[in-house]
């Protein structure tokens, strides 16, 4: 059964020639042109995917793709104009898998979503992920250290995830570019620096041991002091 993919545009002339594309492509597809109405959408048949405009009517792109996200794992594409680090970062962590900018290419946009439901997939057929004393679970997108369960946001729990299934490697930063965002955020980018900075917050409350090491000049590894 082909996958049902929900456009969440106001832009009818960006909408039909998603809508158009994909459906080409072998797609199933629902349309929406204001939150509201894809939450109706999403809440009477959850689609398989979610295509998202930021700036919307009314309810803005981030409120839905939060109530989205609280409801489900729906994997959500955003798509928007704005395009500096801090909208993505703000996308991101609202709970979108992954965020482009307009104008996009479409086969780049086929790209970004075949990749998406290759790491759901992954997600559904993977067991629990242990390091030391951090347990990931994919499935609930739980993690606890020892008995203290962690709350972390869509990427942070992505990169997490990653390095949790290469431990004791040295992950370079373009590699987590590619795993995780996808896109290029520029040479100068300090983004993955960010996101290491609030996962070391969170996992070492309570003066718990590091665990995410610096590898100085080339990038991070998952390995114990």
């Amino acid at each position: 059964m082909a996958e049902t993919i929900l456009i969440v545009e106001d832009d009818r002339r960006i909408r039909d020639l998603l809508r158009r594309g994909l459906i080409f492509e072998g797609y199933s597809v629902e349309t929406a042109e204001d939150g509201e109405a894809a939450l109706r959408i999403a809440r009477d048949k959850e689609p398989d995917a979610v295509i998202l405009d930021l700036m919307l009517p009314g309810m803005d792109g981030l409120e839905v793709c939060r109530r989205l996200r609280s409801a489900s794992n729906v994997p959500i594409l955003m798509l928007t104009a704005r395009d500096t680090v801090p909208d993505r970062v703000t996308g991101l962590d609202a709970g979108a898998d992954d965020y482009m900018v307009k104008p996009f290419a479409f086969d780049e946009l086929l790209a970004r979503l075949r990749a998406i439901f290759r790491r759901h997939r992954l997600e559904k057929t993977s067991d629990t992920v242990r390091f030391a004393d951090v347990t990931l679970n994919p499935r609930t997108r739980q993690v606890f250290r020892g008995q203290d369960e962690i709350q972390l946001t869509a990427k942070e729990f992505d990169l997490l995830e990653l390095f949790m299934r290469h431990p004791n490697q040295v992950l370079t930063r373009e590699l987590i570019y590619e795993h995780i965002w996808n896109y290029d955020f520029g040479g100068e980018s300090n983004i993955i620096e960010v996101y290491v900075r609030y996962l070391r917050t969170k996992l070492e409350a309570g003066d718990k041991p590091r665990l995410i090491q610096t590898v100085r000049g080339v990038g991070y590894a998952l390995r114990e002091s």
